[in-house]
């Protein structure tokens, strides 16, 4: 049993779990991430972290999304730990419904291309492939995706 809530990104289980995922982007792709993931962006009102915990209340999982325009979230640090399926499943099923509550119209993302398993992920949920935005412009090792709600 999974079971995601919205939680606080400052918490010991949250920061083990982005620590964690920082520690896997590097080992597939070379870079963390970190620089493109800023905490405080999770302050705003229209921003939730979201956990997951198995049924023995251990954290196994986590992501976010934050404000990128009026209508669009940007989901970032999506992580399962890989010791039950459908964990990633759950958060983004979580965050998306989320984001609809919040009035988002889409949800964006980036992620490196080299990252076969999130790249085969997002499109089985339904995201396709966009033109690169933001910090991403002009950057060949990105790939973005989009999903309309």
């Amino acid at each position: 049993m999974i079971h995601i809530e919205k939680g606080d990104p400052f918490s010991a289980d949250s920061q083990a779990l982005i620590e964690k995922l920082s520690i896997v982007l590097a080992q597939i792709t070379g870079s963390s991430g970190k620089h493109s993931f800023n905490i405080d962006d999770l302050q705003s009102a229209r921003a939730v972290w979201a956990l997951a915990r198995n049924a023995q209340g251990v954290a196994i999982g986590c992501g976010a999304i934050r404000p990128l325009t009026q209508e669009t979230a940007e989901l970032k640090r999506m992580y399962s730990a890989g010791s039950e399926a459908g964990v990633g499943s759950a958060i983004l099923r979580f965050l998306e419904e989320a984001a609809s509550e919040l009035g988002y119209r889409a949800i964006t993302l980036e992620t490196r291309r080299v990252n076969h398993k999130a790249v085969t992920f997002y499109q089985k949920y339904g995201y396709t492939v966009t033109d690169n935005y933001g910090a991403y412009i002009g950057r060949d090792e990105a790939v973005c995706f989009i999903k309309t709600l």
